[in-house]
């Protein structure tokens, strides 16, 4: 990811945070690199990710290199040096895991793909909110505010 698009994780990943944790219903991680099938050491390092704590292993988060968990949400903000097949992909990984949601944004358009199965896919444009659904009951975004992070106040 470039600058713009860490930024927009950055910023996004924040708001999961201060919505999530008033309600004591999960993480949200930037980077993390999560192992979603030991059995093909299939490893995954979503832009950002939501976990929430009923999907955690144990109590505290182990140190390794992995998260040994499949996020409850997997994030992918879209940058010019990623092709098609290589986010596509990903999606299916995820789902494959069991991850209940995925979000796959592209910034320049400012449409963000929103994925409850590798075929069901809503399509939301930059005027639209972004809801959280199931893995964020309650969580409603303008995607506009998305883009506050990046732009420099008047």
């Amino acid at each position: 990811m470039g600058a713009f698009e860490t930024v927009l994780a950055s910023w996004l990943c924040y708001l999961i945070n201060s919505f999530a944790r008033d309600i004591k219903l999960g993480l949200a991680v930037k980077e993390v690199l999560f192992l979603l099938d030991a059995k093909r050491d299939l490893k995954r390092r979503p832009d950002i990710a939501f976990v929430t704590y009923a999907r955690w292993p144990e109590p505290v988060v182990a140190r390794e290199s992995a998260w040994n968990v499949a996020p409850d949400l997997a994030v992918e903000i879209v940058s010019p040096t990623n092709p098609a097949e290589e986010i596509d992909g990903k999606v299916t990984d995820y789902f494959q895991a069991n991850v209940r949601l995925v979000w796959v944004i592209y910034p320049e358009s400012g449409r963000i793909y929103v994925c409850q199965s590798p075929t069901r896919v809503t399509v939301l444009e930059r005027t639209n909110i972004l809801d959280g659904g199931e893995v964020l009951p309650g969580f409603q975004l303008p995607i506009e505010q998305l883009y506050d992070a990046v732009t420099k106040p008047e």
